[in-house]
């Protein structure tokens, strides 16, 4: 069995957390910030259920893009005695506890203050313009970083419709900030509901009912980011093209065939290959070597983020 020698192993590609990805999260925890300050100051001036829910759930995505960062630059560590692979799956492992804190943070503490304010309605008695205008702003510069998510993700998404690419992506920023952003869209219009119905009717159950509705849909965009991101951290193959263009690469001169072939994303952008391929008997040890060693560069230049690479020569039986 054979593989990339420690001169040969190339370094993990800079990956999109440092590219699109980032821009995409900075702009996103730039809205977040300014938004969450300005949602606060709205509820301390009317009291309004809706207006506490979104600005905890944009202080919770605030913390969730501070999380991603985090994420990409402790990937980036060298591989040791302990993670001999690398650490390139720190970024799965920070996307999940992503999605636990929407879940907890933002889903959570929404549904509570629905049922407070259910339990004791109250109308917005003063400044009743302030919560209005401050969802109209803020839905205005979360479309602005959501505008930024999908212009960052359209190259990595080809063709794809967004929710294939994000039920497909492997690196997890951008599909993390594609869902937080378009919870937040939906979630301001929720809340704005909520706040207009109240204005109108002079009831506060509206207000409970739209805070009620962004804990809902906070829960159910926490549970898809969860399935997905566990998905990742249990190990998941390369994509059905990769695999298909690594078998193809294995066969060459040398090498008939492959008998056995398994992938697994080390992280998003690096992939460990593992593969019994055929030779023939009649062939020296130094003609097998040379022939593996061909076949671990044809695949590198199929593959690129193919980048440790295990061999096993054997015969067909």
């Amino acid at each position: 069995m054979t593989t990339a020698s420690p001169d040969e192993h190339v370094a993990p590609a800079e990956h999109s957390a440092h590219g699109g990805g980032t821009r995409a999260i900075l702009a996103a925890l730039a809205a977040n910030v300014g938004i969450a300050i300005t949602k606060f100051v709205a509820y301390l001036l009317t009291q309004s259920s809706s207006m506490l829910a979104e600005s905890v759930h944009s202080l919770a995505d605030s913390g969730n893009q501070l999380l991603l960062l985090l994420g990409g630059k402790r990937a980036r560590k060298e591989a040791d005695e302990t993670h001999p692979f690398g650490y390139g799956r720190e970024r799965y492992l920070y996307a999940f506890i992503v999605s636990i804190v929407l879940f907890t943070l933002g889903g959570l503490f929404a549904l509570y203050e629905a049922w407070h304010k259910f339990e004791d309605p109250h109308p917005i008695d003063s400044w009743q313009w302030v919560p209005v205008a401050v969802l109209l702003a803020a839905i205005a510069m979360e479309g602005t970083s959501f505008r930024t998510a999908m212009r960052e993700s359209k190259h990595a998404r080809g063709t794809k419709s967004v929710f294939r690419y994000i039920r497909e992506a492997k690196a997890p920023e951008l599909p993390v900030v594609l869902l937080e952003d378009f919870g937040a869209l939906v979630g301001l219009v929720f809340a704005l509901f909520g706040v207009g119905m109240t204005l109108v009717t002079d009831d506060g159950r509206w207000d409970a009912v739209g805070s009620g509705a962004i804990g809902v849909l906070l829960v159910v965009i926490a549970v898809v980011l969860a399935l997905e991101t566990r998905s990742m951290l249990l190990g998941e193959a390369a994509s059905p093209s990769d695999v298909a263009a690594i078998r193809a690469a294995l066969v060459g001169d040398g090498v008939p065939s492959v008998i056995h072939l398994r992938t697994l994303h080390l992280g998003p952008e690096e992939l460990l290959v593992a593969a019994k391929v055929e030779v023939s008997s009649a062939e020296t040890a130094a003609e097998i070597a040379q022939a593996i060693d061909d076949a671990e560069a044809r695949v590198r230049a199929a593959v690129p983020i193919a980048r440790t690479i295990y061999l096993e020569p054997d015969l067909r039986r």
